[in-house]
């Protein structure tokens, strides 16, 4: 059955990821669109994986500018209130969303013997470092943080990709937030998963002109997502939906 249509619609260009869908996947570009309306297209998404009548999906979209706090997100964190604040269920702590952010919802009902959400971090930072990689940068892990980390060591590393998820049932929900062309200063109104906001970068920043395009990132990274989760996924496993 087809997804549940989001409240705002669908991007105009969604078709040029409607032939990543798949037997085992969905995909949907969503656009730009608020935080509150994807989240509660999330729960609607998460409901009808739940009962069976959707594949695994990938939610793409870009989110007006908002800060979302996760579970793990210390007072003080947010340091300046000039845009909405919306506590969330995942892990981690105080993130920034806003134009120019390549954001992506995973929902997999994960397999009886894959329900390990270290892992599937792992397997979604893996996915980004790939895709980043292919257009040069140099990416890696940071001790102890999450996300994906580009250049340098230690306090030389920049963080271009932000990850907290949760799981309702097994079945994951929220996700990543890769920078493109993110407007780094809006970070300050935070202490992005603790840390201080210079600590912040994207594609653009890194790469100047030859930046690539939100098309041509995303005709990388959601078939890298594909690959990288496709061990979480019931059919890999031969289980039924």
């Amino acid at each position: 059955m087809p997804l549940p249509e989001p409240h705002g619609g669908v991007c105009e260009d969604m078709t040029a990821f409607q032939e990543r869908s798949t037997d085992q996947w969905d995909v949907r570009d969503l656009g730009r669109v608020a935080y509150r309306e994807a989240w509660a297209f999330q729960k609607e998404v998460v409901a009808s994986r739940h009962a069976g009548t959707v594949r695994d999906t990938l939610l793409i979209c870009e989110h007006d500018p908002v800060v979302t706090i996760g579970r793990g997100t210390p007072d003080g964190a947010v340091l300046d209130a000039r845009f909405p604040v919306e506590p969330v269920e995942r892990g981690g702590e105080a993130t920034y969303h806003g134009p120019g952010q390549l954001v992506i919802y995973p929902i997999v009902k994960m397999t009886s013997q894959s329900r390990d959400l270290h892992h599937w971090l792992r397997a979604l930072e893996d996915a980004c470092s790939e895709v980043l990689e292919s257009f040069g940068l140099v990416c890696g892990r940071r001790a102890g943080a999450t996300g994906v980390w580009v250049s340098g060591s230690g306090s030389e590393q920049r963080k271009i990709v932000s990850i907290g998820v949760a799981a309702n049932r097994w079945v994951t929900w929220h996700g990543l937030a890769l920078n493109h062309e993110t407007k780094l200063e809006d970070f300050s109104v935070i202490k992005p998963c603790g840390f201080d906001a210079g600590v912040m970068t994207s594609m653009a920043a890194e790469m100047g002109v030859d930046c690539p395009s939100r098309a041509d990132v995303l005709g990388q990274l959601v078939p890298a997502l594909q690959r990288h989760l496709a061990v979480f996924q019931e059919c890999e496993r031969g289980e039924s939906p």
